[in-house]
């Protein structure tokens, strides 16, 4: 693939700030820091390969971060598989962190915040896929991001070739054929990390599993705010709200309904309480995040088979 950005035609004193603009361009929101000021080189391929796209970057020792507030400011919704071609790259997510050598690949997801180190200059090919096309084929990946694979495994060195010499050639190929190509790809990244999954006893995700306790916790800690939305949730744990609702189908639920079915339980118990007996109803319904008392009384009743005062009537008898 030609080059189609790159530093080395900036000024010395802007070559940093020229790269943080082209890596956020090309890939997703990211923050990107190195000591090295004027010296400073990077460069960037980038060609589509059906849904997918290919890019392969050179550059020189930085430090890279996917922050909560880039997340919380735009909806990318990708995995990035990064195969190491020349020195060494460090990843970190999900509470673990891997370094991809020449010949390996990492995987990591733009819908949580991760760092890439590197401590010197480097070569990546980087595999840019929409996260649906492998959540479709293998379910949830947090148990494989920020691990190295490639090494001595030889389906999943297979893999490594087969999509580094598929981007190396991404450029050339016809639309419908780089369609094809890519979906096969993916199949085939998909074979071998099933097949780690299947043979490496992963534990299930214990990041997953407290960021569904701390978005559940964020809910119930706000439900009196009538603006509680899910954009508002996801940029308070740091994540996308994609994710969120991610988190949330796990259980079979959306956050709408989620948050609606939290505020209804909180009604139903202070309509239930006779010391609150002399609140109105409507005070009770405005006090956990409704506005609208008609859509209030509709929703109650198609949760609770009777009319908020009918409930609370019989409540109030026994």
């Amino acid at each position: 693939m030609p080059i189609q950005f790159t530093t080395d035609d900036s000024p010395g004193y802007r070559r940093l700030a020229l790269w943080q603009d082209i890596v956020c361009d090309v890939f997703v929101g990211l923050d990107c820091k190195s000591d090295l000021g004027s010296a400073f080189h990077g460069s960037v391929t980038r060609a589509p390969l059906g849904k997918a796209e290919c890019s392969e970057v050179c550059s020189n020792r930085q430090h890279v971060l996917r922050t909560p507030s880039r997340i919380s400011r735009s909806d990318q919704d990708f995995v990035l598989i990064a195969l190491g071609n020349r020195g060494a790259g460090g990843v970190v997510q999900d509470g673990r962190e891997t370094v991809i050598h020449p010949g390996q690949f990492a995987l990591y997801d733009t819908t949580r915040p991760y760092e890439l180190k590197f401590n010197d200059t480097f070569t990546q090919t980087i595999f840019k896929v929409p996260r649906d096309m492998l959540r479709r084929r293998l379910g949830s990946t947090e148990a494989l991001t920020a691990m190295s694979f490639g090494a001595d495994i030889p389906l999943e060195r297979l893999a490594y070739d087969f999509i580094f010499k598929l981007c190396q050639s991404a450029d050339q190929l016809a639309p419908n054929n780089a369609a094809a190509l890519s979906e096969q790809a993916v199949d085939l990244l998909t074979l071998a990390l099933s097949e780690r999954l299947g043979t490496t006893p992963l534990p299930s995700s214990t990041h997953r599993s407290a960021l569904l306790y701390r978005l559940k916790a964020h809910i119930r800690g706000h439900l009196a705010d009538p603006d509680l939305s899910l954009s508002e949730a996801a940029a308070a744990l740091g994540i996308s709200s994609r994710y969120v609702n991610d988190l949330l189908a796990d259980e079979d639920i959306s956050f709408q309904r989620y948050v609606l079915g939290e505020r209804l339980a909180q009604c139903r118990r202070d309509l239930a309480s006779p010391v609150l007996a002399h609140r109105h109803i409507s005070e009770i319904a405005f006090a956990w995040g409704f506005n609208d008392v008609s859509h209030f009384g509709r929703v109650f009743r198609e949760h609770f088979g009777m009319s908020p005062r009918d409930f609370r009537q019989s409540q109030l008898r026994h």
